[in-house]
């Protein structure tokens, strides 16, 4: 059986017996046609299966129908990491009802990162970008501005001029987790974050030891990963290992926290009775391990979805201004608890 062929304006002008240019006019939305005419060509060409070109419509309008995504880490943590699975479902959402597509590439170093934009907009593979765990003087910044390419940054794009960003405050909620683990007694509590060089980690890390100080801690310990569940284990070990062990440890991703939870196990460290553990992004990873996680709940594909928003609306020449969006909880569960005496 041969495939089937891919319907035309042509065919569609056979079966509504008009020119191909009447056709043109209705499916386009162009004068020239009556509306009854209008009506019957579109309710053919919808009946017969018939969609634009993306090529034809690039070279019409100067528009690919779609926005990039490039996440700049090891593809095998992506595969596990649930923020970014919640975030790309949250963008897909916004796409949804307007037919634009996600085109999503993962790239292991910077300089990959960046010919991936280039090609894309050499290419017209893309009208407008995401961009996403910035980082303090971020080259891609002006890359962009360089190639003229639209971007909305994810996050708050500190340093990041004439570029509008979709961000949550964080403070809020490590002031929250801090006070909460201190209410508890706790005074020895350390912090396993992602990437020192991320804006995102140097921003709550900053709100950390001023919140620590506020609160009359000794300084909150911070050792940096890549957010992987064993980078994640390492850490807890060698912060479970050192001679002031800690009685409390919050940890930047879920995937490190459920890692974390098999070290305490491994070493023989109750939680929470000797060591409470707090994860930041609440996904069903937390909920799954036992003891259920206490962490940090973020409205991660309500980011996605207002991300999206506000590339779709700069795209079409409004105004976006920055966004930010509801403020991190702190949800409390089984592995947090009073600190041991």
């Amino acid at each position: 059986m041969s495939p089937l062929k891919r319907p035309t304006i042509a065919d569609i002008a056979a079966a509504a017996g008009v020119s191909k240019g009447a056709v043109s006019y209705a499916l386009n939305g162009k004068a020239g046609v009556s509306a009854q005419t209008r009506e019957r060509v579109l309710e053919i060409a919808a009946r017969m299966g018939w969609h634009p070109s993306s090529a034809a419509r690039a070279l019409s309008d100067g528009r690919s129908g779609a926005i990039g995504l490039v996440v700049d880490r090891p593809a095998w943590v992506l595969g596990i990491e649930p923020f970014f699975m919640q975030f790309i479902s949250g963008v897909e959402a916004g796409l949804a009802a307007t037919g634009t597509a996600l085109l999503l590439q993962v790239t292991e170093d910077a300089g990959a990162e960046e010919a991936a934009y280039r090609r894309w907009w050499g290419e017209r593979r893309v009208d407008g970008v995401l961009l996403v765990d910035l980082r303090d003087d971020d080259p891609r910044i002006a890359l962009l501005s360089e190639l003229g390419l639209p971007a909305v940054v994810v996050g708050h794009a500190a340093g990041a001029e004439g570029v509008p960003s979709v961000w949550i405050d964080d403070g809020a909620a490590v002031r929250e987790t801090l006070a909460y683990l201190v209410a508890m007694g706790h005074r020895r509590i350390a912090r396993v974050a992602g990437p020192a060089h991320f804006v995102h980690t140097r921003e709550r890390g900053e709100v950390f030891d001023a919140c620590a100080a506020e609160l009359g801690l000794p300084g909150v310990e911070c050792v940096y990963t890549d957010y992987s569940g064993e980078d994640g284990a390492r850490a807890t070990r060698r912060l479970l290992s050192g001679p002031a062990r800690p009685t409390a440890i919050v940890f930047d991703n879920d995937v490190m926290t459920v890692a974390a939870l098999s070290v305490a196990q491994e070493m023989g460290v109750s939680v929470p009775g000797e060591l409470s553990l707090t994860a930041w992004d609440d996904s069903e990873l937390c909920r799954l391990v036992h003891p259920a996680l206490t962490a940090v709940s973020r409205r991660v594909p309500e980011h996605g979805r207002s991300a999206a928003a506000a590339l779709l609306s700069l795209l079409d020449g409004a105004e976006v201004p920055d966004i930010q969006l509801d403020p991190p909880v702190l949800v409390p569960r089984g592995s947090t608890a009073p600190a041991p005496r």
